[in-house]
C-alpha cells in the first residue's frame, strides 16, 4: 500500500494532543497486557518487558504516521529502537522501584505503572519531536 503524501509539520499543540491520545491507547495495551501477565504468574520484570514491547510498538506505528506524519525510514526506525531501549530501561527500573516500595499496598501496580509510564512518555515525546521526527 502506498504511503499518503506527507502534509506540512503539525503545530506543537496538535502533536502533543495526538501524542497523548496515541499514548493513552498504547498505555491501555501496555497496562492490560501487564496485568494479565502478572495474573498469569510471570515475574514483574518479564511481564513489564512484554507489555512494554506491545505498547511501544503500538505507539510507534501510530505516532509515525499520525502524530509526526513521517514516511517509513530505516534510520528513523533504528533511532526509535535505540530510544525505546533507553526508555525501556528507565521505565522498567522505575516501575520495579515503586512496585517494591509499595509492596504491601493494593494499589502498587497502577501507581508504579503510572509513575514509570509518565516518565517514559515525557522522554519519548521530547526525543521524537526534537530529534527523530523533526523536519530536516
Amino acid at each position: 500500500m502506498a504511503e499518503p503524501p506527507i502534509s506540512p509539520q503539525l503545530s506543537l499543540k496538535t502533536q502533543v494532543w495526538r501524542f497523548v491520545a496515541t499514548g493513552g491507547l498504547a498505555a491501555v495495551v501496555d497496562f492490560t497486557l501487564y496485568v494479565a501477565l502478572l495474573a498469569a504468574g510471570l515475574h514483574v520484570n518479564v511481564a513489564k518487558t512484554l507489555s512494554f514491547i506491545a505498547g511501544t510498538t503500538t505507539a510507534y506505528l501510530i505516532n509515525r504516521r499520525w502524530t509526526f506524519q513521517a514516511p517509513p525510514s530505516t534510520a528513523r526506525f533504528v533511532a526509535v529502537v535505540v530510544l525505546y531501549a533507553v526508555t525501556y530501561a528507565v521505565q522498567v527500573g522505575i516501575n520495579y522501584i515503586f512496585y517494591m516500595e509499595f509492596d504491601d499496598k493494593p494499589w502498587r501496580v497502577p501507581v508504579a505503572f503510572v509513575i514509570a509510564q509518565g516518565t517514559a512518555t515525557v522522554i519519548n515525546f521530547l526525543v521524537q519531536r526534537t530529534v527523530i521526527f523533526r523536519l530536516r
